[in-house]
């Protein structure tokens, strides 16, 4: 019993070591390109058109699809290294957050949806009041609250969960494209991590 401990063991070390050492060499293979990430449209980093966006926006008030455009939105900002956009959608976000309409779920689900909109919009609005260090931490638990929602309210869109092994012991995020723009290292480490899986 005691090899197999080891053996598994030896291996949870080869896997963490790699995919840290993939991350470190995606890292070093986009800090010799020659693309201007200033320059970059971080408003579309989901591969998404504008329009596609406001389109889900437009779906109404009370709505999980109008927390998932803010929810999308700040992530945005955050790959983008941007602190003051990421303040200001952080209070959007609490604010969509806290209108969401629970009246058409069953019983449990309310209560579930209640708690988890109770803790996300503690972090959405430290958030809008963070440094972007701070702002990262509150969206790892941001993130685990808004796919919890998912869980329970679906979604229209095709969403990717994806993965970061190196921030914070590992860190989800959502995103709508399968494209890895990492909120948690922006510039710094745009495209470390990997799609966990699809959510339909």
């Amino acid at each position: 019993m005691s090899k197999l401990k080891t053996t598994l063991g030896i291996v949870a070390i080869a896997f963490i070591t790699l995919t840290a050492v993939s991350c470190k060499d995606n890292n070093k293979e986009q800090n010799n390109t020659d693309v201007d990430h200033s320059e970059m449209n971080h408003d579309n980093s989901d591969g998404h058109h504008d329009s596609e966006k406001k389109d889900m926006a437009m779906s109404g008030d009370g709505n999980s699809e109008v927390i998932l455009n803010d929810y999308f939105n700040l992530k945005d900002a955050l790959v983008a290294d941007d602190n003051a956009k990421a303040k200001e959608l952080g209070a959007r976000l609490a604010t969509s957050l806290g209108k969401l309409d629970v009246s058409s779920y069953t019983d449990m689900q309310k209560t579930d949806l209640k708690d988890i909109i109770e803790d996300t919009v503690e972090h959405a609005e430290h958030i809008s009041e963070s440094d972007i260090a701070h702002q990262r931490e509150h969206f790892k638990i941001l993130s685990e609250g808004v796919t919890d929602m998912v869980a329970i309210t679906g979604t229209k869109n095709t969403l990717y969960q994806q993965f970061c092994p190196m921030y914070d012991g590992g860190s989800n995020w959502l995103s709508m494209s399968e494209e890895v723009r990492n909120p948690y290292y922006g510039s710094k480490m745009l495209k470390c991590g990997k799609v966990q899986k699809e959510i339909n």
